[in-house]
């Protein structure tokens, strides 16, 4: 959603006028991010406030892909040290995990935007004593009304680093947030087209699940990024205006 429908608090585009087209072409949707620092109703009542009509199964998080898979090991819940903000907190709170400074199953984390040092040093203690490590997404960075900022993946990097270990990450470009998509649409891969701002993890996890693809320039990469890489979508728009227009005018297809 970050760079595609808006940017922080501020939509891209006239939104209202987006969904109202994608709803009178009578096609199924659902939002996957990589920010974790909401829950699913802040996102929700987010889009609504802009002139969407969504409910919480189109909302899916790395926040809530990553609570699930949590508790195919640790099926209880239990304590973890948990690195993000209030929307992560709520997540795990509500699939019985609590955080803990001490005696975890695992450290988690995602996107916060007031680590501290301290926080980092517990967390690399913890990992290095053997606690399991989980991350919510590798993105270095996420958009923002005065620029590009530090992501969830600029905390990841450090941890690992530090610890010498590699977390299991559930965001985009990952495939356990497409799968749940598919499943929630109950569609087909050759169906199902994924639209992001982000070549090394929108597009190659959609290429990932098989699906077709769109790069929209509205958010992290550009087209000086689209020209030097190899990863290329089926579809460029400078954005979801742009993009609505041209699959209306094409029958909602995207051809190779």
């Amino acid at each position: 959603m970050d760079g595609v429908l808006w940017k922080e608090d501020t939509p891209i585009v006239d939104l209202q006028r987006i969904f109202s087209i994608i709803d009178n072409a009578s096609i199924s949707y659902v939002f996957a991010t990589n920010n974790s620092t909401k829950s699913p109703i802040d996102y929700v009542n987010k889009i609504n406030r802009f002139g969407g009509k969504v409910k919480i199964p189109q909302i899916i998080t790395s926040g809530t892909t990553l609570a699930s898979k949590l508790l195919e090991k640790f099926s209880v819940g239990g304590p973890i040290f948990l690195i993000g903000e209030n929307g992560l907190s709520e997540i795990f709170k509500s699939h019985g995990f609590f955080h803990q400074e001490e005696d975890v199953l695992a450290v988690v984390g995602g996107l916060d935007r007031e680590i501290t040092y301290q926080k980092l040093t517990r967390a690399t203690l913890l990992i290095n004593a053997g606690a399991d490590f989980y991350f919510t997404n590798i993105d270095p960075s996420y958009p923002s009304p005065i620029g590009d900022i530090p992501g969830a993946g600029a905390i990841l990097s450090f941890l690992e680093t530090a610890t010498g270990k590699k977390a299991l990450t559930v965001g985009k470009p990952s495939k356990y947030m497409f799968d749940q998509a598919i499943n929630i649409l109950q569609s087909s891969r050759e169906s199902t087209l994924v639209i992001g701002d982000r070549l090394e993890t929108d597009i190659v996890g959609g290429m990932n699940a098989n699906c077709k693809t769109v790069l929209l320039l509205s958010g992290i990469s550009k087209r000086d990024d689209l020209e030097k890489s190899k990863i290329q979508p089926d579809l460029v728009c400078e954005d979801l205006d742009e993009f609505v227009t041209y699959m209306a005018r094409h029958d909602w297809q995207v051809n190779d």
